[in-house]
């Protein structure tokens, strides 16, 4: 407790950053799930944030950095040490490009593109979460991802502010170089778009929040889908024989196809339910919690794998667990 006050005085004497001690990862997460944090603390500097860290680093006392939260399942206990997030969230434009920081909402840098006539981000509008997140897991929609668009990404490897071309993000299906090295920092990324008619965008853009609202409403305390679809060719043949062709999406099968053969519609874990609509939907309708949200997805993964012999692999990250539930 001593080394959480030393350390919780030297992050609060680094200018531009805010610390409290105390605060509910709830309010930070889609899920509205989640304990205190010995110390939150939070800025729109990269110099205080690396400074953060490097203080973090220094006291021994556990961290970690999160970002919008919208992947996020953090523990009813909370986390027993620093939480660190990047908030910098500036938005602009230089010709046919978008810069913008990893804390700048999907959403707000969609509508900036399109509003600006720029293609190429358009079928990711209602994707809640931010750009930072968006880069770091790939982030896709409708046949298109972050890594056809992400020219440059700038971010902290734990010594110095590097720059990475896209070639060397090692861009995967919700996948990146980032998600192999977790103390990596995402602080901003380059977009290389395409000049287009700004009300096609918008047209385009509004069918795809309409449709996505009506699956995920913004109210809904969710993650979106919290499994990952599967490749089609990386399939066992047997597996793959048994899927029907209308199934499958741009060589890709929504794991919600699976978890609805294995039952998973309508199952739920005390306020934590699945939607009765969507197999792939997990939501917190009030009360839920983290023990109970991880219960469930544990059970729908054993449902997968007894039907299927498929490992389901989830989309949202962890904070605040130890080796249990």
């Amino acid at each position: 407790m001593v080394v959480i006050e030393e350390t919780f005085g030297r992050l609060g004497s680094i200018p531009n950053l805010q610390v409290s001690r105390g605060a509910l990862l709830a309010r930070y997460t889609r899920f509205g799930i989640g304990g205190p944090a010995d110390i939150y603390a939070e800025t729109d500097s990269v110099e205080a944030f690396v400074e953060a860290l490097a203080t973090s680093r220094a006291s021994g006392v556990p961290f970690v950095v999160i970002g919008g939260g919208t992947n996020l399942i953090a523990s009813d206990a909370g986390f027993p040490g620093i939480v660190l997030r990047f908030t910098a969230r500036s938005i602009r434009r230089e010709g046919n490009r978008v810069m913008a920081d990893a804390g700048a909402e999907l959403l707000e840098v969609v509508d900036f593109a399109v509003a600006g006539g720029l293609k190429g981000i358009e079928t990711l509008a209602g994707i809640p979460g931010s750009l930072g997140a968006a880069i770091y897991g790939n982030a896709g929609a409708y046949g298109h991802s972050m890594s056809e668009v992400a020219e440059t990404v700038r971010f902290f490897d734990g010594e110095r502010v590097r720059v990475f071309a896209a070639s060397e993000c090692d861009f995967h299906y919700r996948d990146s170089v980032f998600k192999s090295h977790k103390d990596w920092i995402i602080f901003s990324a380059q977009l290389a778009l395409a000049p287009a008619d700004a009300d096609e965008l918008r047209r385009t853009a509004t069918e795809i929040v309409t449709v996505r609202n009506q699956k995920f409403p913004p109210t809904m305390k969710c993650a979106g889908s919290v499994f990952k679809n599967l490749i089609l060719a990386e399939l066992p043949p047997a597996i793959a024989a048994q899927v029907p062709e209308r199934v499958v999406r741009e060589g890709k099968i929504p794991a919600a196809y699976f978890l609805e053969q294995a039952g998973s519609k309508g199952q739920s874990r005390g306020d934590i339910h699945v939607a009765d609509y969507h197999a792939n939907l997990i939501y917190n309708a009030g009360a839920g919690t983290a023990r109970e949200l991880r219960e469930l997805i544990e059970a729908l993964k054993a449902q997968v794998r007894a039907r299927f012999g498929l490992e389901l692999e989830e989309e949202v990250q962890y904070v605040g667990f130890g080796e249990g539930l």
